[in-house]
């Protein structure tokens, strides 16, 4: 009797059993589910709009060449504008020049100027291209945008009121219109007043990508 219990005491207990004791419900170790593995990603997704950005970035350098261009040319072409007429007395020459206007004056100076701001604008142009997501070369891009508006916008005007008066002059102020004897000056000032109203839309569509990507940041 004492040998049958030191028998069953003795005898090992197979790995079925250890396993089928060690689990509540019954199953084995072996069956059970692998644990699930959680894999991280270390590489960084790409934003979907910055194909976008980058787009806007590139149209505002396109834009920003046509402006540069437009005010040049306004300002070259009012720089060089002059008539002399054929006819003239013995002691008097009918001459007219761009620097006898005060406002013709301006003009030159105020589209000169927004160029050299538009050109000095480039370098930072070129970084939202490379980087669409900056901000602070976006922002000053606006700042830079709107003061030379501005300027182009006010030397245009001031431009555009003077040929205004070339043309039609004032009777009650008894001004004359001189482009009736003036007719090439008159004809190369309007041109140069329309590319300077050229310049001031390529900064106004500026100012509004400007805007509009800075909003979607």
């Amino acid at each position: 009797m004492d040998s049958k219990k030191e028998d069953a005491a003795s005898a090992p207990t197979s790995p079925e059993s250890r396993r089928t004791r060690s689990n509540g419900k019954g199953k084995t170790i072996a069956e059970a589910a692998p644990p699930s593995v959680t894999v991280v990603s270390t590489k960084a997704t790409p934003s979907p709009r910055g194909g976008w950005r980058k787009g806007a970035a590139i149209l505002d350098f396109i834009l920003r060449l046509g402006a540069i261009s437009s005010a040049i040319g306004a300002a070259v072409v009012m720089g060089k504008n002059e008539q002399i007429l054929p006819f003239f007395t013995q002691f008097f020459q009918f001459h007219v020049q761009w620097d006898d206007f005060p406002m013709f004056q301006f003009f030159v100076f105020a589209n000169g100027a927004a160029a050299v701001f538009l050109i000095l604008s480039l370098p930072f142009s070129i970084v939202c291209i490379v980087r669409p997501f900056v901000v602070g070369a976006r922002l000053l891009l606006v700042i830079i945008d709107i003061f030379t508006m501005a300027l182009v916008m006010a030397a245009a005007s001031a431009a555009a009121a003077v040929v205004y008066l070339a043309h039609n002059g004032s009777q009650d102020a008894n001004w004359i219109a001189i482009c009736q004897q003036y007719t090439d000056f008159c004809e190369v000032t309007s041109e140069a007043v329309v590319a300077s109203f050229v310049a001031a839309v390529f900064l106004i569509f500026l100012i509004v990508l400007s805007s509009v990507a800075l909003k979607r940041g």
